[in-house]
């Protein structure tokens, strides 16, 4: 951690995913595919995606309470609000301020980062440091991604892989009994043209650029690099924390697919059996996927208080983030959205 003694607890968890399903059956009727040949390759049977009128703001108010909903944890107290997103309403005002007005949350700094599928562990990271650096008592951190509203569904190497969810937790001072044990992060930048989205630019040094504003992204390059991070990230977060892999109840990677995971896993020495994923029924999230799986593993009675847990973030930047953390939240009840 970095010499930094952690003092911050995650105190509740919160999701929310939107009612309509995309399922592989739909997407043969739009593009050249197969429900055999997503699920061999992916892993995934369906995902969930946002209607017209429901953006990045709108899912994370609704994760926020179901948060409130599930732990009886009162917001308007909040002294900072953290956004995850790739995909935010507007460039400005960010997600996060949205959240302060919705929740007339009255003294609060607002911010958005954007970490891509990372987002999720790079979101906690940040709230551990401001909260055990005292500069914050309680922070309420939210992911949430509307990429639907960002694939092309004509591609049909992308469009079969991305869903739409939200997620929320609290993060609070916790001397006693922080969840905070290791972290691990890092950047590999020279990859940042195999998955982008254009903005201003329309290039990336030599590189011209899709400028249809749609999610782009060589898939194999994503893999061999992720297949090839993720394995020596876990082996700095464990040899930090002074553990075994045999000391991890759940490993908790970003569902980004299936089979990736399932390498990794392989890789690493990681049990599929006690790896916590949201794929199969929600496809890639993006930096809801961890939260989802997490509020997955709760409801099938798997995760419990006390477990100690190792989830991993990667994606677009291309980003890794690694924490290992003990699981002790304050709900009283475990339910979905």
């Amino acid at each position: 951690m970095n010499n930094i003694q952690s003092k911050a607890r995650i105190t509740a968890l919160g999701t929310h995913v939107p009612e309509k399903r995309l399922t592989n059956e739909d997407l043969e009727k739009m593009v050249d595919t197969s429900d055999d040949w997503i699920v061999q390759r992916t892993g995934m049977k369906e995902r969930r995606i946002s209607a017209e009128n429901e953006f990045a703001s709108t899912l994370a108010f609704k994760a926020i309470e179901n948060l409130i909903k599930q732990s009886q944890k009162d917001v308007s107290d909040v002294d900072c609000i953290i956004v995850s997103t790739s995909t935010p309403d507007y460039t400005f005002p960010s997600v996060a301020s949205q959240i302060q007005k919705h929740f007339q949350i009255k003294q609060a700094g607002a911010m958005d980062l954007n970490a891509a599928c990372a987002g999720f562990t790079y979101g906690l990271h940040v709230a551990n440091g401001l909260i055990s650096s005292g500069l914050h008592r309680k922070i309420l951190f939210v992911a949430t991604e509307t990429l639907s509203k960002i694939t092309d569904y004509t591609d049909r190497t992308t469009c079969i892989l991305f869903g739409d969810a939200a997620a929320a937790v609290l993060v609070e001072r916790d001397e006693e009994t922080p969840s905070f044990i290791a972290s691990h992060m890092g950047t590999f930048g020279e990859g940042g043209v195999h998955l982008y989205r254009t903005n201003l630019s329309t290039t990336m040094e030599e590189h011209s650029l899709n400028t249809s504003g749609k999610i782009v992204q060589n898939g194999r390059e994503i893999y061999k690099w992720a297949s090839r991070t993720l394995p020596t990230g876990i082996e700095e977060l464990l040899q930090q924390a002074g553990l075994d892999f045999d000391d991890i109840d759940w490993f908790v990677p970003h569902s980004a697919n299936l089979r990736m995971i399932e390498s990794i896993c392989e890789r690493t020495g990681f049990s599929i059996e006690k790896t916590l994923t949201s794929v199969e029924y929600m496809g890639n999230t993006s930096s809801v996927s961890i939260p989802l799986a997490l509020q997955k593993g709760i409801n099938e009675g798997k995760l419990k208080n006390g477990d100690t847990l190792l989830v991993y973030g990667f994606g677009g930047g291309l980003t890794h983030a690694g924490l290992i953390i003990t699981w002790g939240t304050d709900d009283v009840r475990h339910s979905t959205n």
